[in-house]
């Protein structure tokens, strides 16, 4: 039951909070009554002690803009002198800065993470993959690893990198010692293993390359050019999806099964990247959807909603205790969600 005392019958009260979580610089909007505008005055929220401004107000629903500065606490609206009740609002923290990831960060056993500086196409980089400790410090893993894309753990305790430099998946150890795994396919960008071992390799001219566990290279499945890279992700059953960034605004995730079939997942994105599950199989995705950017949630059902508003993502990875990494073009970012992640590591 809720403990909120209007003040007065035109007290803003605020119902619901969508989507459930924010980066700064992204909106979230509430649905309540009494939000609408007192004459010229907009009303305004905050987060904490935080202020919120409010962008667009109604009767039942305001949008507000999640400033710099913000975590997670209770969101309240103010209008005409009095304040609503309270919501929760789940905002993503920084975690690590002056990065350059462009596909997923990727969590080793322990719930390390590891990202990338990975400098435009041919551009040599101090350091190349940074290892971020649960305790949020961030220390050089690899230095010596051009271009490096897509990352992925493999079930021996190795991070496997993709280069589109050179077309070659490097195997790094857990001292980050580097070996080449496998060469020769053309701007090699997002990878991810299969239960069985298998490695696939995403080329920017459309190729889904497998590799077996015998390293031998094979082409599994052929997809429309990318404007940028693609992304890789299996869902329970073992489909293999595959976004590919385009100019689209009603962009596909590609479904490929184990015998290289394609079909149609979920249409209707723009600029589609990097990919997660939930243990219920949710799929996550950062793409935008209806005009907003953010991370996107479609069930097995293929009903979308938002998750998250944020702008400039390109990726995620879920950790422990329901928490997420968010990675955007320069950084990485932290938030609660509630939300149990699928093991990558079979």
């Amino acid at each position: 039951m809720s403990l909120f005392h209007p003040t007065s019958e035109n007290a803003p009260q605020l119902n619901r909070v969508q989507p459930p979580a924010a980066m700064p610089g992204g909106e979230i909007e509430v649905e309540g009554n009494h939000l609408e505008p007192v004459g010229v005055r907009m009303p305004h929220a905050s987060i904490g002690d935080v202020f919120a401004p409010v962008v667009m107000s109604r009767p039942n629903r305001a949008t507000i803009l999640i400033p710099e500065g913000s975590i997670t606490g209770d969101l309240v609206m103010h209008r005409n002198g009095e304040t609503s009740n309270p919501l929760l609002a789940r905002i993503a923290v920084p975690m690590a800065e002056n990065l350059h990831p462009v596909s997923n960060p990727a969590v080793d056993a322990n719930g390390q993470v590891f990202t990338t500086l990975s400098g435009t196409r041919g551009q040599a980089m101090p350091v190349s993959i940074f290892r971020i400790q649960r305790d949020f410090q961030m220390v050089p893993f690899v230095r010596d690893l051009m271009n490096p894309t897509g990352l992925a753990f493999g079930r021996d305790g190795n991070l496997y990198a993709s280069s589109r430099a050179d077309g070659t998946v490097y195997q790094i150890s857990p001292e980050g010692t580097i070996s080449t795994y496998a060469e020769g396919m053309g701007v090699a960008t997002g990878i991810a293993f299969d239960r069985s071992g298998n490695l696939y390799v995403g080329d920017r001219s459309g190729t889904i390359f497998k590799i077996n566990r015998e390293r031998e290279i094979f082409v599994f499945a052929t997809l429309e050019p990318s404007v940028a890279a693609y992304h890789l992700a299996f869902n329970a059953a073992g489909t293999l999806l595959v976004t590919g960034p385009t100019t689209s605004s009603n962009q596909s995730i590609h479904a490929i099964d184990r015998d290289g079939n394609i079909s149609i997942f979920f249409q209707g994105l723009g600029r589609a990247q990097g990919m997660a599950f939930d243990v219920d199989d949710n799929l996550y995705v950062a793409a935008s959807f209806r005009g907003q950017r953010g991370i996107i949630r479609i069930t097995p059902a293929k009903a979308a909603s938002f998750a998250i508003s944020g702008n400039n993502l390109v990726g995620l990875a879920f950790v422990e205790d329901g928490c997420a990494v968010l990675a955007t073009r320069d950084a990485l970012y932290h938030v609660a969600l509630d939300i149990e992640g699928r093991s990558l590591i079979d």
